[in-house]
């Protein structure tokens, strides 16, 4: 069966607001700034997961994932503490085992040049030898190519390069056509600003995990900007 991921910074109380993106029906789904397990277990009834996995310091505010029907998830033990927000996860889904980093790109502690981007940058280099197998990477990147001259190294088109010579591309680029840093669809409006919009979120997939039937999609500001200042980012029809 094709495999459906949604991506969602859903700006927490996600027990709140659960039903519209569970309406969607997706086989995996991936949140950030999402309460931790000992709240959404109390909804396990209503949300029907197959797995639920939760990763952070802030109870209200986190790296979620949930499996839905055929998919399944879990820890991989390699998960590095240097990059907090990275996680990586082993995800069984069409037929095979796929490395899943579900990422929240934040602030680092100490140094300013390990921020944001800056941590995606440090995980692909530390988890590379994982990224010549089939991968996943998706979540909140907070980074965006018209950002790069603010880095001498690690910045977002670095990252992209890295990952295309893994055979691993952002499905937004690949399917509209469009370059980074160009792009038509915001996936954030700064503090809900309409007059700050961004492209900040994203998934990268390996080629030999999409077809001609995969398609993506943004979630529109009219009917998702009352819920969070990120729109969702929905994946459909992954195969192999």
């Amino acid at each position: 069966m094709p495999l459906k991921i949604i991506s969602w910074n859903c700006n927490m109380a996600f027990r709140k607001k659960y039903e519209k993106v569970l309406a969607l029906q997706p086989d995996l789904l991936v949140l950030q700034e999402c309460e931790n397990e000992a709240k959404l277990e109390r909804l396990a009834g209503d949300l029907g997961y197959n797995e639920l996995i939760w990763h952070g310091d802030n109870p209200h505010k986190g790296v979620a994932v949930m499996s839905f029907n055929e998919a399944h998830v879990k820890r991989s033990d390699l998960h590095h503490p240097e990059y907090r927000y990275i996680l990586p996860l082993h995800l069984e889904a069409l037929g095979q085992e796929i490395h899943l980093f579900c990422i929240w790109a934040m602030p680092h502690p100490t140094e300013r040049k390990k921020d944001y981007v800056g941590q995606v940058w440090g995980a692909i280099q530390h988890y590379s030898e994982l990224l010549d197998s089939p991968s996943i990477l998706v979540g909140d990147f907070n980074s965006n190519a018209i950002w790069d001259t603010k880095r001498k190294q690690g910045n977002h088109s670095h990252v992209v390069d890295f990952l295309s010579k893994k055979k691993i591309h952002s499905l937004y680029h690949e399917l509209t056509g469009c370059a980074h840093g160009q792009e038509k669809d915001p996936t954030l409006y700064l503090l809900k600003n309409a007059a700050k919009p961004y492209h900040m979120d994203y998934c990268f997939v390996s080629e030999s995990l999409y077809t001609e039937q995969t398609r993506i999609s943004i979630g529109s500001r009219e009917e998702w900007i009352s819920l969070s200042d990120h729109m969702p980012v929905v994946v459909e029809g992954l195969g192999s």
